[in-house]
């Protein structure tokens, strides 16, 4: 979240200005001198990785420096986040932060909310969507509904992260859009998306909540069909896919990544820093390159970003109070 400062020079009167404006504007101009580190919480090869460098790709073009996209994993992403959260404020050390930062504390994985950064904008987002394999009966979400509530509590299973990821989440609220409890399906811990969507073909889970583009080389080869995607509109990659409000379901989930600063970045470089990035994300190249993945390009101001992953943060608790795995 960042936070309004006041300008020390147009508090320190007329005579004042010229000292006190000087060293800040040169370190503004100067900025960056010499290489950037960006910091991803999750392994190569993954959403938060494939965002990172992407958006890196635009981002040295716009600042004539080597961006070093560096992967620090481990603890569901407390190392990576905690290291960028901890780096000096001098514009250096960035970070590419996922949706977790507002679920950290309630799951008591970590003492980290989206207060510990400055978030700068929301680079991009990956609606969360229903995939089961091609032998399955269910041809809509409202088809495998009305089964889940036909069931017994826990005949169905489904899984694409770990114990309340941000795809479980996303399959809590749409059981809660359904009219049923958040836990009603059995959650399957995996590492990913990838896996679940393994898994689904094996028969070993009977869906996927993961993002659809996950399973898409299991979609296009006719070993698995997605049912819908909990974006707002339909995904470029996948223009056959429906939505879930195309059911008449009121239910929208999206896994999100955003551009994070350790807390208190100097004004002058935090300006420059939003300047070059939002150019960067501008880049024609840069966009259609998220898009062919089927991620959303997003850019937005550091208030609207900072608004949203605490709006996000209390949602997301809820469903896990529901789920009964919130720890605070």
């Amino acid at each position: 979240m960042m936070h309004r400062r006041q300008l020390p020079w147009l508090a320190g009167g007329l005579l004042a200005a010229p000292t006190l404006a000087m060293p800040r504007l040169v370190r503004a101009q100067a900025w960056p001198v010499r290489p950037v580190t960006m910091i991803v919480p999750w392994a190569a090869g993954g959403g938060a990785d494939s965002v990172t460098r992407v958006f890196v790709s635009g981002l040295e073009q716009e600042i004539g420096q080597p961006v070093n996209v560096v992967n620090r994993t481990g603890g569901s992403g407390v190392v990576g986040h905690t290291a960028i959260s901890m780096a000096r404020p001098d514009g250096y050390t960035l970070g590419v932060a996922s949706s977790e930062i507002s679920t950290f504390r309630a799951l008591a994985l970590a003492e980290i909310s989206p207060d510990s950064f400055d978030i700068l904008s929301r680079l991009a987002t990956i609606p969360a969507g229903v995939t089961v394999a091609v032998a399955s009966p269910w041809r809509s979400v409202r088809d495998m509904l009305d089964a889940i509530k036909a069931g017994r509590k826990g005949q169905y299973t489904a899984s694409g992260s770990g114990l309340g990821g941000s795809w479980h989440i996303a399959l809590a609220g749409l059981l809660r859009a359904g009219g049923m409890a958040a836990d009603t399906v059995r959650w399957v811990p995996s590492q990913g998306g990838a896996p679940a969507m393994q898994d689904v073909v094996a028969g070993g889970i009977s869906m996927a909540t993961c993002s659809p583009i996950e399973g898409k080389g299991l979609i296009d080869a006719g070993q698995a069909r997605s049912l819908a995607v909990m974006g707002r509109k339909r995904l470029e990659v996948l223009p056959n896919v429906p939505t879930l409000a195309e059911g008449s379901i009121e239910w929208f989930f999206e896994n999100w990544f955003a551009l994070v600063a350790p807390r208190g970045l100097p004004d002058d470089v935090l300006r420059r820093v939003l300047e070059v990035s939002a150019r960067a994300q501008a880049r024609p190249e840069v966009r259609n390159l998220l898009a062919q993945r089927g991620i959303v390009p997003v850019w937005e101001t550091p208030e609207e970003a900072g608004r949203f992953a605490r709006e996000y943060a209390t949602t997301a608790s809820d469903l896990l109070r529901a789920l009964g795995i919130a720890k605070a």
